[in-house]
């Protein structure tokens, strides 16, 4: 790569020439941006801060965007900085983001017992999370409760409130190098037993925001199913994971499902091999400490279902502050995070609930790789159905 000049401490990082062609990094606060530590290359910053060159037309951006992607450009920036942030792209609207999102070439991504009720506003493109603006969501992968996870996800900020609101930014390599120094037990445990997550899916709405059991798994569901034919489509669906006896399921008295997997909260970064930390864990942690609530039903252990001591993921939540910037949003930001190897989160904000509209799309990649030779360390696809 083609290193771009920078002030001593100034972190902008590195663009390859042809990308250099049509887009500039520049320098964020510190509060908003920093350098990587091992084991990202040396000069990797997070977010790269990327704007056009010069002013350019939406159409313009999907074409030279497209154009960058036929090599790959743009998704060897995303696994060196794990996120980067375009400011300045002429994006106003859901339909205005999709283009652009579409442009890197990647396929959509299903989501297969979603948790979050998430309307299509354009193509793949819904509402990011809608819970009250005085609730803190922690740093997480995004879907890390069940098998089938997207690898990209894009943001486009319509609306940014004055104060707060703010997108963590971390790196899930650099989480993973600091635990196995600081907590190696812990790091050794999750490698052995992994981690087992049990989702309970009720008929209903089970709070604001939440999805019912037809969203999550009956969309093939007919007005005229009988009782078990919906079960058996629900398990079909359920079936996709693709996991053989590493995904299980139990039916409720009520019509409702738990569905628990078997996971790894260890991955490795696709082309590098590097070990990831790919988890909610300190997520789930923090809501509770700090909203007083357990989200979406979920709940965690250890793979033969033992608790984790919580002196572990206290820890680890400290740790993931430590490596943590906040994307201060201004209006019409776009964000794309490699999902693999960076976190994300929403902080609260001040104001009225409208003052923060954010919107996602997510879309798959290659699926990481396996951190151990047992049957549920390993990623895959989900089946197509």
């Amino acid at each position: 790569m083609a290193a771009v000049a920078t002030a001593p401490d100034t972190p902008l990082g590195t663009l390859p020439t042809e990308a250099a062609a049509y887009f500039e990094p520049f320098a964020l606060p510190a509060s908003n941006q920093r350098q990587l530590s091992a084991p990202h290359a040396p000069g990797s910053v997070a977010p790269l801060a990327l704007r056009p060159s010069k002013e350019i037309t939406l159409d313009e951006a999907v074409s030279t965007i497209s154009d960058l992607q036929k090599t790959g450009v743009l998704t060897s920036l995303l696994s060196q900085h794990g996120a980067l942030l375009f400011r300045g792209v002429p994006v106003r609207n859901p339909a205005d983001f999709s283009r652009f999102a579409h442009a890197f070439g990647y396929a959509p991504h299903e989501i297969i017992g979603l948790v979050v009720e998430r309307g299509e506003l354009a193509p793949n493109v819904s509402p990011a999370n809608e819970s009250s603006k005085e609730t803190l969501i922690f740093n997480h992968n995004e879907s890390p409760q069940v098998p089938h996870a997207p690898e990209y996800i894009f943001f486009y900020g319509h609306r940014a409130p004055k104060e707060g609101g703010e997108t963590p930014v971390s790196s899930s390599l650099e989480l993973f190098r600091r635990a196995q120094e600081e907590i190696p037990e812990f790091i050794e445990q999750l490698a052995k037993r992994g981690v087992r997550s049990s989702v309970t899916y009720k008929r209903g709405r089970q709070y604001a925001g939440g999805t019912t059991m037809q969203q999550a798994f009956g969309k093939e569901w007919a007005e005229d199913d009988d009782e078990e034919t919906k079960r058996r489509k629900v398990e079909d669906q359920i079936r996709r994971y693709g996991r053989g006896e590493d995904t299980t399921w139990e039916w409720t008295d009520d019509g409702g499902v738990i569905v628990t997997h078997i996971l790894p909260a260890i991955r490795t970064q696709p082309g590098t091999g590097l070990p990831v930390l790919f988890t909610g864990l300190a997520a789930y942690y923090r809501n509770l400490v700090v909203n007083g609530k357990q989200r979406y039903g979920v709940s965690q252990t250890y793979g033969d279902g033992q608790p984790i001591p919580e002196e572990y993921i206290k820890r680890l939540a400290e740790i993931t502050d430590e490596i943590t910037v906040l994307h201060k949003w201004q209006e019409g930001d776009l964000l794309v995070y490699d999902n693999v190897i960076t976190q994300h989160g929403r902080h609260p904000w001040k104001g009225e609930q409208s003052d923060r509209v954010v919107y996602a799309s997510l879309f798959d990649g290659e699926a990481p790789g396996a951190y151990g030779p047992q049957s549920w360390a390993k990623s895959v696809k989900a089946l197509d159905g």
